[in-house]
């Protein structure tokens, strides 16, 4: 089944462009690039079956409940899902080693601190995902990976409640070209990073998984070094979110995956 929904399409052009984070040193302070909100039709893989197969698709939703029910900050709860979020990938897509570096919970809020990506993008170019890898992993044991087969790989989550506005969507890697993508730098007080941006096509084949609860996870390549295909991804704007009483809240968790000589032998979700 396809629903209605909108996103915010980057835009080519000539010169740079750049997310500028906690800008004049005022957390959430971001000033982004050029957005155009572009409606879409969606498909709903809610009923469906073996719809996507993260070895060939890049993506793969499973069922997956947690022991940790709440992500406040202060608890005392990344070890225990650090620990689930390795053996899950180690199990559904044949990861021999997995860091688990960074997690965001994202609560569509006005007032919260990082709200849902409106953006239609990719976490890493190939720039960004190579210094990436040195920076957590250095140069010497950066190399080890490269040679064994490594990846980037995000495993998103609902929280507290089923998500019933600005759920997460996808394009289907098949439907997108070259061209639809584009270079854009993250400037951060500290740091500095880069990202894919994605154009308007329509051709774009957009899906989603409606009413996912906390017991769902969704595995998603945002990078590999043999060719695996990353996901254009973004949060849905859908009719009658405005209506929503209780707001989207996730979490999202970057991992470094390293392959290794058996990566044929990883289990298809």
């Amino acid at each position: 089944m396809h629903v209605s929904a909108s996103v915010n399409y980057h835009v080519h052009k000539n010169e740079p462009q750049a997310f500028e984070f906690d800008v004049d040193g005022i957390i959430g302070n971001l000033i982004a690039p050029e957005l155009v909100t572009t409606p879409i039709a969606v498909d709903d893989l809610r009923h469906k079956a073996h719809t996507t197969r993260f070895d060939t698709d890049g993506i793969a939703f499973v069922e997956q409940a947690s022991a940790v029910k709440d992500f406040a900050p202060g608890n005392d709860w990344q070890a225990t899902y650090d620990a689930e979020l390795a053996q899950l990938l180690k199990s559904k897509i044949g990861a021999k080693d997995v860091i688990v570096f960074d997690h965001t919970v994202r609560i569509d809020d006005p007032n919260a601190a990082r709200r849902p990506a409106r953006n239609v993008h990719n976490d890493y170019n190939e720039a960004g995902a190579v210094q990436r890898l040195i920076d957590i992993v250095g140069e010497e044991r950066a190399a080890d990976f490269h040679n064994a087969g490594y990846g980037f790989v995000n495993i998103w989550r609902p929280i507290e409640h089923t998500i019933q506005s600005s759920p997460l969507g996808f394009i289907r890697p098949s439907s997108m070209t070259p061209n639809d993508w584009m270079d854009f730098g993250l400037i951060y007080p500290v740091r500095f990073g880069q990202i894919l941006g994605v154009a308007a096509n329509p051709a774009h084949e957009w899906f989603f998984k409606s009413e996912m609860t906390p017991d769902e996870t969704i595995i998603f390549n945002i990078y590999d070094n043999t060719g695996r295909p990353h996901l254009a991804h973004s949060a849905l704007d859908l009719p009658g979110d405005a209506d929503v009483s209780i707001p989207r809240k996730s979490i999202e968790s970057r991992t470094l995956v390293r392959y290794g000589s058996a990566r044929h032998e990883a289990r298809n979700p």
